[in-house]
């Protein structure tokens, strides 16, 4: 994602690009195709609501940057609620295709395995960044690269689901077409059910962890099992809430707990679990998923997995142009700068594309306002954060400056985030414009 749009950025201010991808001659655990800007863990970019949610606004502020990541979710988004979810394949085919084309973008397939010593570069080599790679970051750094686990989703076939059990809403019945609002598939569960489930899950088979490798997971994709060993009620708090949904097979019935399915591509044929990251053995992952009411009889396009995931300590490594202090020639961009999330990864390859085209042009752009989603972001990343206790970070509202003369708590939550997201806007269009005029 970051490096795609990194790309995109820089050949769009008429920069000479060349993509350096290993994939397909070189494979990685999660990856199944050599396209760019595959989606591994999850087909969501999540909520799109741009006035009272920070992803949102990072959607608002890649779009109004000619982002290509945004604009060709846009054309191949699926009914998913309030969410913009995409139907990945042709997402990714889509994003290669326009890279392939541009005249600015140069492709090659060769893995690097060393830090290029001279020119100017963006690593943007996300959460599975090649083994001698990593060796040779840690060894320019000084610093040994942080990791954590990330998990992935199951995906399910859905003519292979119950509907005689299961049900199509959005929670709350989120969208405005009755497509949005019937965009998830919902699997009650009573209360012995879900009892059953946790006892299942805790018990079941799980990945080994190779010799000096540590479960320092990252808290916003835990897989499911962790989760419950944080305690049995931890699920139905979480991703198996059952709020906002009522079971048309039973409407007088409240569910204890309700597992969801959201739709995976176009043809609506395949369907993942929301939120069940998992590190079950793959045996154990069908025999304790069938246990879900609707999913008895289901049958997997793809189990759950585990991969490890690398990041800098960012706060001490990177300037407020996202360049290594130790190697200015170089830029990091994406997950490996410790953001999470597909939009915050390719947000952040928008920004160090954009200050590598300026650059090379001549010029130093202005900083991003921190009022800003992607000034927030960047600012988090390059000194907002504590660096003793740097962990990965979603966009959210708690990394904006606060908004004076607006009520704080949950009842002014509304007019608040309303104002984050009026002001960065306006910030935003300012310095897209002054950015425009310096290039200019």
């Amino acid at each position: 994602m970051a490096g795609s749009e990194a790309a995109w950025q820089a050949a769009q201010q008429g920069i000479n690009v060349v993509i350096h991808e290993m994939r397909p001659k070189v494979e990685t655990f999660a990856h199944r195709t050599g396209n760019l800007a595959e989606m591994v863990c999850s087909n969501s970019f999540r909520s799109d609501d741009d006035e009272q949610n920070a992803v949102g606004l990072l959607h608002w502020e890649m779009r109004a940057a000619g982002g290509v990541i945004m604009t060709t979710a846009d054309a191949h988004k699926l009914p998913a609620g309030g969410a913009l979810a995409v139907d990945r394949d042709p997402f990714a085919e889509a994003v290669t295709a326009k890279l392939t084309s541009h005249p600015n973008i140069q492709i090659s397939y060769e893995e690097i395995d060393t830090l290029p010593t001279d020119g100017n570069w963006i690593i943007a080599t996300g959460p599975l960044t090649s083994g001698k790679l990593a060796d040779a970051i840690a060894g320019a750094t000084g610093a040994e690269a942080l990791a954590f686990f990330d998990a992935i989703a199951p995906i399910v076939y859905a003519e292979s689901i119950d509907m005689g059990q299961a049900w199509r809403q959005s929670r709350y019945d989120k969208g405005e077409t009755e497509e949005e609002r019937t965009a998830y598939i919902n699997c009650p569960m009573s209360k012995d059910q879900y009892d059953a489930f946790i006892n299942a899950l805790l018990a079941a088979d799980k990945t080994e962890f190779k010799e000096g490798e540590t479960a320092g997971y990252f808290d916003g994709c835990l897989p499911i099992e962790v989760m419950a060993e944080r305690g049995r009620e931890t699920l139905r708090h979480g991703p198996m809430k059952p709020v906002g949904l009522t079971n048309p097979h039973a409407p007088d019935v409240k569910p204890w707990a309700v597992v969801q399915l959201r739709r995976d591509n176009a043809l609506g044929t395949l369907y993942n679990i929301v939120g069940f990251q998992t590190k079950m053995k793959y045996g154990a992952q069908t025999d304790v998923f069938k246990q879900i009411p609707g999913l008895q009889d289901a049958s997997f396009a793809r189990l759950g997995g585990i991969h490890r995931n690398t990041f800098l300590n960012s706060p001490t490594l990177l300037d407020d142009q996202m360049r290594l202090k130790s190697h200015p020639h170089i830029r990091f961009a994406g997950q490996i700068t410790g953001v999470e999330g597909y939009v915050e990864s390719a947000a952040m390859g928008l920004l160090a594309g954009r200050l590598a085209a300026a650059e090379m042009q001549g010029h130093t752009l202005a900083p991003v306002p921190h009022t800003t989603a992607t000034g927030a972001l960047v600012t988090h990343i390059t000194g907002g954060a504590e660096a003793k206790t740097f962990q990965p970070m979603n966009v959210n509202f708690g990394l904006f400056p606060p908004v004076e003369g607006l009520k704080g708590g949950r009842r002014g939550r509304k007019d608040r985030y309303k104002a984050y997201t009026d002001r960065a806007k306006a910030d935003w269009t300012g310095w897209l414009s002054q950015s425009s005029l310096d290039a200019a």
